[in-house]
């Protein structure tokens, strides 16, 4: 293990949160110039994810940190062809295509496994089939190469749906564009620009950029919040940390409590920096905002436990018996801190928030102008309340509402 130096700096709580929200880009002036496709340079990274409630995650976050952003400026932004692509990063996300040279460990790994969770009987006659295809008749989905499914479960997959999954995750084939919600596959030397087109960056290097890049788009970090970025290993994170430029620091209440201690009673702990977060002092204009509970501000259940005093959990796998804030549950952010949540629908022209929590009486007008801006952004010209706690609040809420509905 890397001889590290000792930390020289130290951050109060309250700062360590500042900077994670300016590196965000949720606290200061949002960037409308660079727009979605500057919201994913500067996170290196949006999660994919299958659910639509308001919208998919991957819209949810650069209008977290933009407003009302069209779903066209999306899909331009992360599937016009040649500015970005999907890979296995925090989860399946989009990735700003300037990163595909830094995935090549990660490709090379898949190809040292020899195989992903599905097993393919044939696997080079099917992977040349994909080729042959892609090769003369230009991008395809999986329907058009052959068919995604066997008709079973959504992961009884074909043999065809197999064997292009196998080509993306080693490199030879790229997803840059979806239609609809189908992926569009093509051969990687087509999509991916000349000089990037390489794998030619070895093992260290691409792990020490990606330690780099988290580190960036974190401000301040805990070794295990840089290895979970990208979902690295905590020794490649080791092996990289004295290369990566970022500087060790202490942060208060970041560290572990002792036994039967709280997170409020946390020791200062050893964290990360990059240089460039800290100075000048993180402050600015906070966004109001509903957030995916994909959104990287929060993807990592631990960090955001440590830097807001918030335990958030995705239920929309739990039995709905079990479930305690509801399926989608989407953090309230304002001010700079997590005030409270909402699992919402629609229906019609009415956003639906179907079980809503306050932290106090003074997230109400926060939560009212977030729920507002919501529905707007989604064309629904109306909100209602179904469950509220606590209930006492439901009343001063609905009153914000038509305040600012009206």
């Amino acid at each position: 293990m890397t001889s590290l130096p000792t930390p020289s700096l130290e951050l109060s709580a309250d700062e360590a949160r500042r900077i994670a929200l300016r590196a965000q880009g949720l606290l200061g002036a949002p960037d409308r110039r660079g727009g979605v496709r500057g919201v994913l340079r500067r996170l290196g990274a949006v999660q994919l994810d299958t659910i639509s409630v308001l919208a998919r995650s991957h819209e949810l976050v650069p209008y977290a940190r933009l407003g009302a952003v069209g779903r066209s400026a999306v899909e331009s932004a992360y599937w016009s062809g040649s500015t970005a692509f999907e890979y296995w990063s925090h989860a399946a996300c989009v990735l700003p295509v300037e990163e595909w040279p830094h995935f090549a460990f990660r490709r090379r790994e898949r190809v040292a496994r020899g195989r992903r969770w599905h097993v393919l009987e044939d696997s080079e006659r099917s992977c040349a089939a994909v080729r042959d295809r892609l090769k003369s008749d230009g991008p395809l989905t999986a329907t058009e190469l052959g068919g995604a499914k066997n008709g079973g479960e959504w992961y009884d997959w074909s043999e065809t749906k197999i064997a292009v999954e196998w080509l993306l995750d080693t490199g030879e084939v790229v997803c840059a564009r979806r239609r609809g919600w189908k992926r569009v596959y093509d051969l990687a030397e087509r999509v991916i620009p000349g000089p990037l087109f390489h794998d030619d960056v070895d093992d260290h290097e691409c792990v020490r950029r990606l330690v780099a890049q988290a580190g960036a788009a974190m401000g301040v970090a805990t070794r295990a919040d840089l290895a979970d970025y990208h979902r690295l290993r905590s020794e490649q994170v080791d092996e990289v940390i004295a290369d990566s430029g970022l500087v060790p620091v202490v942060v208060e209440g970041w560290g572990r409590p002792g036994r039967g201690g709280s997170p409020a009673a946390r020791p200062p702990g050893a964290a990360w920096a990059d240089p460039a977060a800290l100075a000048p002092p993180a402050r600015g204009r906070h966004r109001t905002t509903l957030l995916s509970p994909f959104d990287s501000l929060i993807w990592d259940r631990p960090r955001t436990e440590r830097i807001f005093d918030f335990t958030h959990r995705l239920e929309a796998y739990v039995p709905r018996p079990r479930r305690i804030h509801g399926y989608f549950a989407m953090p309230l952010l304002s001010g700079g801190r997590l005030l409270g949540r909402v699992d919402p629908a629609r229906e019609g022209t009415t956003l639906v928030a179907r079980q809503l929590s306050l932290r106090g009486g003074k997230a109400v007008r926060p939560m009212a102008e977030a729920l507002a801006e919501a529905a707007s952004w989604v064309g629904c010209s109306d909100v209602r309340i179904e469950r509220i706690d606590p209930p006492e609040l439901a009343a001063p809420l609905a009153a914000e509402l038509a305040e600012i509905l009206r």
